[in-house]
């Protein structure tokens, strides 16, 4: 065959083998691990909406709960690295649960798990009840200082990222407070509304609407991206140099996905994030679309763990 027939042969193959579709006419299944009708369940279905016109084919949300988002993460593990089975992942069950200390887990997610892209980052901010003689971060501060082991901060868990970054807050500050957690940001809030308890540094999408209504005073923000929502708040690292908390969600898949699937499933997060309808709401429950690919979660990932299993060793944090 001439050199010349023989290059546009292989152009034409290289061409068809780009134009195959990267998956099956078999539904997706998305596999969230917490209940139907939080902040994150919409977003995983908000996502899964998207990404069943991008990629052609329906992505079916499943509310897989138990072990803290585990159960949902075995299950997607478990599956063939296909990308028809994915999971709508967190900060929690993908960097933290993998460096605390007593979790017994079924499957490894720094190994049996890839990231494939953030849909959002879930910002943080400090509060107290309306009632709360404290009026900032510093007089906090001062009263935990003049009181060891006194200030008590709402979590909705030990090992949340609300727990840990409330650690990372005293280790920076040098000041000792009584950890309160619960099962689930609404008992805390509940609590916090009341004034069982003095203050929760938290995720925005809990506890805006308690806010714009004013049964919660917000003190602080926790990173940049909650001017979105509170301009004129100040931020907590005004008082904790180089202190930044918040959370993320986004979607991973087995180890070992090919990376054509993983390229259209960074397309379906990206057209996501750029779709007004999902940033619009997003917005309106405190979530900030963000996308970023593969490789920065990857990054993203590898950073949190890293830091988490400081704070954890620093502060002897166990789950027994």
């Amino acid at each position: 065959m001439p050199l010349v027939g023989l290059a546009l042969t292989v152009v034409t193959l290289q061409a068809a083998t780009a134009q195959q579709p990267a998956f099956s006419d078999r539904p997706i299944r998305m596999n969230y691990g917490f209940a139907a009708g939080g902040s994150g369940d919409m977003a995983a279905r908000l996502l899964a909406d998207v990404a069943t016109k991008v990629l052609g084919q329906r992505v079916v949300v499943e509310n897989r709960t138990g072990a803290n988002g585990m159960i949902a993460a075995e299950a997607t593990a478990r599956s063939p690295a296909d990308g028809h089975t994915v999971l709508f992942c967190t900060t929690g069950n993908m960097t933290i649960i993998t460096e605390l200390p007593g979790v017994q887990l079924s499957v490894n997610p720094a190994t049996e798990l890839m990231g494939i892209g953030q849909l959002l980052r879930s910002t943080f901010g400090l509060v107290v009840g309306k009632e709360s003689p404290y009026r900032s971060v510093q007089d906090l501060v001062a009263a935990a200082r003049a009181n060891p082991g006194k200030i008590s901060y709402a979590t909705p868990g030990v090992g949340s990222v609300q727990h840990l970054s409330n650690e990372i807050l005293s280790q920076k500050l040098n000041i000792k407070m009584v950890h309160v957690p619960y099962r689930g940001s609404q008992a805390a809030l509940h609590d916090l509304v009341s004034g069982r308890v003095d203050f929760s540094l938290t995720n925005l999408g809990d506890i805006i609407s308690h806010v714009r209504s004013g049964s919660l005073r917000l003190l602080a923000l926790g990173d940049p991206l909650g001017k979105r929502f509170f301009p004129d708040a100040p931020m907590i690292s005004d008082v904790a140099p180089g202190f930044e908390t918040y959370a993320w969600f986004g979607l991973c898949g087995p180890t070992g996905m090919p990376a054509a699937v993983v390229k259209r499933w960074e397309e379906a997060i990206k057209a996501a994030v750029e779709d007004p309808a999902v940033s619009e709401k997003l917005l309106n429950n405190g979530m900030v679309p963000a996308f970023t690919d593969a490789a920065a979660l990857a990054q993203t990932m590898e950073k949190n763990r890293r830091d988490y299993r400081e704070v954890i060793r620093a502060a002897n944090i166990r789950v027994d």
